[in-house]
């Protein structure tokens, strides 16, 4: 049985990715900032992939982000959660009742 206890040990922890890879999409990531950052056609739109930052910046950091399984940075894992607000819960308030047609026979 300390395998299974070994396993489910092993499950909690955050492996790093690999190195290689990592320096690769970091550098994708970081060579496409600059590009956006200097070259003014870079901020464009392209008929074919669309909005070109979203592809030169956004896609390389969410890609570096799933590379560490999508942890928060540590200043957000360690922060307090703000308390929660007591006392009741909202309600909608009630209008007063429409008066109906009187129906004449």
């Amino acid at each position: 049985m300390p395998s299974s206890k070994a396993s489910s040990h092993r499950r909690n922890e955050f492996p790093c990715p690999d190195p290689r890879v990592l320096r690769c999409v970091r550098q994708a990531a970081l060579a496409g900032l600059a590009l956006v950052l200097v070259w003014p056609a870079a901020r464009g739109h392209s008929e074919w992939i669309g909005w070109l930052p979203l592809w030169l910046v956004g896609m390389p950091l969410a890609a570096w982000w799933a590379l560490h399984r999508f942890r928060l940075p540590a200043a957000w894992r360690n922060r307090k959660a703000s308390p929660r607000r007591r006392g009741p819960q909202a309600r909608r308030a009630r209008r007063p009742a429409r008066p109906r047609w009187s129906q004449a026979a």
